[in-house]
């Protein structure tokens, strides 16, 4: 009898375990753009997967992005902690937590084409030992940057130009003799209107979003780099997933990657002749100009990285070489 309600205890103990594993799971979100935007319509598509494939198993709440729940830039830290369960951020806003999230910029895949593979287990092992997140997917892989000038410009030369930079391309600019200026994103359209600065970086999309179309005058073809958006999972909160729920994220993550990139290429070619249609000209670098611009992106984007992390950047160019 002593031994049947052993048994049967245990047995109880089991099935409550695995109730509760069972049981649905509601994790918080964030964004560090804002709602509806650009790069965080890709992010909010996952949302929508998941907690439509994952009733009963796991949801998302999504709080919110572009500063209305967090600073962005407290974001990767949020992550870190377990504040916030996943994210929808770009390496540049937590290089303070792993300086090698400055290589994303020169990772021009999805996840879907390098995972597994040695490049994301290279990179996953540093979100997991530095920033105590799971690389789980992302949601912006195939948008170059641009530089945007309100001066016509006839080679790979900014001397005397200010141009508003952040981290991402300020050693390249600044190769090309241009004095770097610091802004918040919200202050660059006034910027560019009284002549504070002639010009600036950004993606190929997003630049009608902002209102900067009205006060640019060019663009500077070809592109260089990848507008790079990562989401991240706290990984003490992938852990204490089962895996049927971790599934469920990574099933939303590659339908997110896969829908997203065919459509961030077809809307890339229709942003630059939008761009063209509101008086936007394109300064097209080609030939031997143009892989000397880009030799020139490359080897200043590298050194800057490899400068931060002496330990890591080799090996990620290396990886990201082949």
């Amino acid at each position: 009898m002593r031994h049947l309600l052993t048994a049967a205890a245990a047995a109880a103990i089991l099935f409550v375990a695995s109730s509760v594993n069972a049981a649905e799971v509601t994790i918080k979100a964030v964004s560090a753009f804002a709602e509806g935007t650009n790069f965080s319509k890709n992010f909010e598509r996952l949302i929508d997967r998941v907690n439509e494939q994952g009733k009963g198993v796991i949801q998302i709440d999504y709080l919110g992005g572009g500063g209305k729940v967090m600073s962005p830039f407290e974001l990767g830290n949020a992550i870190r902690t377990g504040v916030v369960d996943i994210g929808n951020l770009p390496g540049a806003f937590y290089t303070n937590l792993m300086p090698e999230a400055d290589a994303l910029k020169m990772l021009e895949n999805s996840l879907n084409e390098i995972k597994p593979g040695p490049v994301w287990d290279y990179f996953n092992n540093l979100h997991n030992e530095k920033v105590n997140a799971y690389f789980l997917g992302r949601s912006k892989a195939k948008v170059p940057f641009h530089l945007y000038t309100n001066k016509l410009i006839e080679a790979r030369d900014l001397t005397d130009m200010k141009i508003r930079v952040t981290p991402i391309y300020r050693a390249f600019f600044a190769s090309l003799g241009a004095t770097a200026v610091r802004t918040a994103p919200g202050e660059v359209f006034t910027a560019l209107e009284r002549g504070v600065v002639d010009g600036y970086g950004w993606p190929i999309q997003g630049i009608f979003d902002l209102g900067w179309g009205e006060v640019t005058k060019f663009r500077v073809d070809p592109g260089f780099y990848s507008a790079a958006v990562e989401v991240l999972v706290n990984l003490d909160t992938w852990n204490d997933l089962d895996d049927e729920k971790r599934q469920i994220l990574q099933d939303a993550a590659a339908w997110m990657e896969q829908t997203g990139d065919a459509e961030d290429l077809a809307l890339n070619r229709s942003e630059s002749l939008r761009q063209a249609g509101e008086g936007i000209v394109a300064i097209n670098f080609d030939g031997a100009e143009g892989r000397r611009y880009l030799d020139a992106a490359y080897e200043e984007g590298w050194k800057a990285i490899i400068e931060a992390s002496p330990e890591h950047g080799p090996k990620l160019k290396e990886l990201l070489a082949d």
